[in-house]
């Protein structure tokens, strides 16, 4: 049953289950107190807690996620992304992360087809005899 379970994979499902428990929690206190959900978002309610719950754990998930992707690619100033979406917001710093992963990731593929061009990295071009 453990196959395929790497550490990542059990955080990110702790995580899950932390986001479902708490944002569920407040939606529960909603059903039952029979309040006008959509209208909470507007007047401090349990619909506020669920959404706050929901956007934490996005945020705690998203932080998670862009040090041990960021560590992983060996991309440099991970922390700036974490302290500025206490400053801006997560909804700005985790998509500008994601931009910065993908260029990353793309001069990581260019530097390695360059490589690949080059005269004796295939074994063509070389000059020993056969």
């Amino acid at each position: 049953m453990t196959r395929y379970w790497t550490p990542r994979a059990a955080v990110f499902g702790i995580i899950a289950v932390a986001g479902l428990v708490g944002t569920w929690t407040y939606n529960a206190i909603a059903i039952i107190e029979r309040t006008d959900f959509l209208g909470d978002w507007f007047n401090n309610g349990p619909a506020v807690g669920s959404l706050t719950t929901d956007l934490l754990v996005m945020a705690v998930a998203g932080c998670a996620f862009i040090v041990i992707e960021g560590r992983r690619l060996g991309m440099r100033h991970l922390w700036a992304y974490i302290v500025f979406s206490g400053l801006t917001a997560i909804a700005f710093t985790f998509p500008l992360f994601l931009m910065n992963r993908e260029r990353h990731l793309e001069r990581q593929r260019q530097h390695a087809a360059a490589l690949e061009t080059e005269p004796g990295a295939s074994g063509q071009g070389s000059t020993v005899p056969a």
